[in-house]
């Protein structure tokens, strides 16, 4: 920045791109910094070039970007949220290969791959893209995708919201990926703790990044949260009491509970931070009355239901695959909803344990410890019901069992290294140590990585049309498995050994074998990271003989496979009538699953608009202008957001129809493919053989 501000462009100058600073001192951190801003620029021109040669652009914005189909919602937030975990995961390479040459000396203290200053930014721009952007869109995109299917419904109680949800947290991250081009991130780490993030302290673009990035994705993942409740309370099929609704739909409605009432917290916290840097008030300041123990209650008012947030829909996951893979119906589920709801309740109690050092009284502390134990029963329960279910079953070794296994292995470590935490005399000693880094990634990776991946290997079929690669699949597992025991568990050590978190450098000559263990690691998740997207590619190569039309590859009892693969934009020729919890194994064991509907009517749609993409793009203006002060472009994208509102309010929009006649042949098309099929046993299941049509007689569930 150069300190005087220009009515057009604001701060913004030639002197905010990576180039400046390699132009100005060549070494290895303004390398690596215009070398990522290169990958940016160079993958947005190559991205470009391929969908203008293959003539793409109609058809993405025709059938994607106004859809307001919430199965297509559901693939573009996984796509947003696999584009962040490959920058995540590279930064994180980064920030192991930089510690593992980062051995200094008193005299020469600065070392390693990268300045100080920068890895700072590394670790703040990981933390908040892995939390923010990875896995909060992974599990908002696979809810989307899974929850009206399995609820019996076409689309969710509000489709153009969940289009708008979507663009607001496309926004946030856009305005994190542009900070690796203009300007730079802050340096405060995920949760930008004042009074270092106030304007005395971190003056420039950084903290403003973040604070509007979150901001923007946090309105939409609070309004992704109503309308994920309202579905689940108000479109349910016929006969689907609560008691009947599939696990995954349970964990959904927890983390609708815990977004309506955690997300707002955060924004509070964040605009009164705002207010600080822009108007000079004195929330958070040293001076003139501020406390900045008040921004770390609210902000861990959100922080501590996040962490559920974020792991309840990977159990959910967890609760569908461990009884489709293993042939038997679930074990528990009453004490697995209970569960559920526990952690969800008990979640917002146990916030202060992030803080026991700060100055609380031995009582607090001790209050919190509890309620932080306390939390890990149902966890506890709901392991149990899973391997009570997999009990005497026939498991078939596929790549979501695989997930399955490494989080029972690995997920249990960190919860007990978390029950280890919730004690406030040990919290004191390993408190901002790798220990904690240990611990959190112990809980985050085995506990939404693996179980997001698990989903979408699951119901990859769903949305596509044919399976993903077994042998890859297994593979990539494998890789995320090792690269994380490779990665982390030598930071416990670390931590027990003395090493705080963060540190750009150190002096003790005995952290070094276990940082290039955990560099090995880091090698390792690099190549998970490109097996995943190499079993995307390959399948892709292969999808005529990975094809299940049939719709149910995987023996499975809830709705959801009852339709074909891909499934139609209107899901179910007729809402069904559901007698029994598991309605679609029901069917199965009466003889008679495909049965055909005895008349078809006429089926109303949500017409497209691109209302949600123009909310994005001004929201994205919006959060560019203030982090820059381009009072002008502020101005008139704030505007536009009500604008664009109360012009939607003001339209009359006709919905699309979708006539019986179109229904029923599409409807009878499918049954009589299913009838031509040969039906696959379990042994077939990762054959050629697998078409979507099992063999029912083999059915247990």
């Amino acid at each position: 920045m150069s300190g005087q501000t220009s009515p057009i462009f604001g701060n913004l100058n030639w002197n905010v791109t990576p180039y400046t600073d390699l132009l100005r001192d060549v070494n290895s951190s303004t390398i690596v910094g215009a070398g990522a801003a290169s990958v940016l620029v160079l993958g947005a021109i190559a991205g470009v070039a391929f969908l203008t040669y293959m003539r793409w652009w109609g058809p993405l914005y025709r059938n994607w970007l106004t859809s307001p189909d919430a199965k297509k919602i559901g693939v573009m937030y996984i796509v947003l949220a696999l584009v962040m975990l490959a920058r995540g995961i590279i930064e994180g390479f980064v920030i192991r290969a930089h510690q593992a040459t980062a051995l200094g000396t008193l005299t020469a203290q600065e070392s390693g791959l990268v300045a100080p200053d920068h890895f700072a930014q590394l670790f703040s721009t990981h933390g908040t893209i892995m939390i923010f952007f990875v896995a909060m869109p992974l599990l908002i995109g696979l809810i989307n995708f899974v929850l009206p299917q399995q609820l019996g419904a076409r689309d969710m109680a509000f489709p153009v919201l969940n289009q708008v949800s979507l663009g607001l947290t496309a926004a946030g991250a856009a305005l994190v990926m542009v900070s690796l081009l203009i300007g730079k991130f802050g340096t405060g780490g995920w949760t930008m703790y004042p009074p270092y993030t106030g304007k005395i302290f971190s003056p420039g673009e950084g903290v403003d990044y973040w604070l509007w990035a979150i901001l923007i994705s946090g309105m939409g993942s609070t309004l992704t949260g109503m309308n994920f409740a309202v579905t689940i309370f108000k479109e349910r099929a016929p006969g689907m009491h609560m008691m009947r609704m599939p696990l995954f739909c349970w964990t959904s409605l927890c983390v609708a509970i815990m977004l309506i009432y955690a997300m707002p917290a955060l924004t509070v916290s964040s605009l009164m931070l705002v207010l600080d840097r822009y108007a000079d008030f004195h929330f958070f300041t040293n001076a003139s009355g501020g406390n900045m123990m008040n921004y770390a209650n609210i902000f861990w008012m959100f922080g501590h239901p996040e962490v559920y947030i974020l792991i309840l829909p990977a159990f959910g996951v967890f609760s569908e695959i461990s009884s489709t893979f293993s042939g038997k119906r679930l074990y528990g589920y009453t004490s697995l909803v209970i569960a559920s709801m526990s952690i969800a309740v008990i979640s917002f109690t146990v916030w202060l344990h992030h803080f026991f050092t700060m100055g609380q009284s031995a009582g607090v502390n001790i209050a919190f410890g509890i309620a932080t134990m306390i939390i890990g029963i149902p966890t506890g329960v709901k392991i149990y019901d899973w391997m009570a279910t997999m009990w005497r079953g026939r498991v078939r070794i596929t790549a979501p069992i695989v997930y399955l296994t490494g989080f029972f292995l690995l997920f249990v470590i960190g919860g007990l290294s978390g029950i280890i935490l919730a004690n406030p005399s040990i919290d004191y000693q390993v408190h901002n140590s790798t220990f904690l880094v240990a611990h959190f990634h112990n809980v985050i990776i085995p506990g939404v990585l693996y179980g997001m991946l698990a989903g979408i290997h699951y119901w990859f079929p769903k949305a596509f049309g044919f399976r993903l690669c077994e042998t890859w699949g297994r593979r990539t597992a494998l890789l995320f498995v090792g690269g994380f025991i490779f990665t982390f568990m030598p930071l416990y050590v670390l931590g027990l050994m003395g090493m705080p978190r963060r540190s750009p450098t150190f002096q003790n000559p005995d952290y070094m074998p276990w940082m290039y263990i955990a560099a090995v690691g880091a090698v390792l998740m690099l190549c998970a990271l490109a097996s995943l997207f190499w079993t995307f590619w390959t399948s892709y190569r292969n999808r005529l003989s990975l094809a299940v039309p049939g719709g149910d590859p995987w023996n499975g009892s809830t709705l959801e496979w009852s339709s074909p693969a891909p499934v139609p934009e209107w899901s179910f020729p007729r809402i069904p009538q559901v007698t029994a919890r598991d309605d679609w194994g029901e069917a199965k064991r009466a003889g008679d699953p495909w049965k055909a509907p005895e008349r078809y009517c006429d089926i109303e749609m949500p017409a497209n608009t691109a209302h949600g993409l123009l909310i994005a793009a001004a929201a994205t203006g919006l959060g560019f202008a203030m982090v820059w002060h381009i009072w002008w472009l502020a101005i008139l994208s704030f505007l536009a957001i009500p604008g664009l509102i109360a012009l939607r309010g003001l339209r009359v929009i006709e919905p699309k129809i979708i006539t019986a006649a179109e229904v029923e042949e599409a409807d009878q098309r499918f049954r009589q493919q299913v009838a031509s099929l040969a039906p696959a046993t379990r042994a077939d299941e990762e054959t050629e053989r697998n078409r979507g049509v099992p063999d029912i007689s083999e059915f247990a569930g």
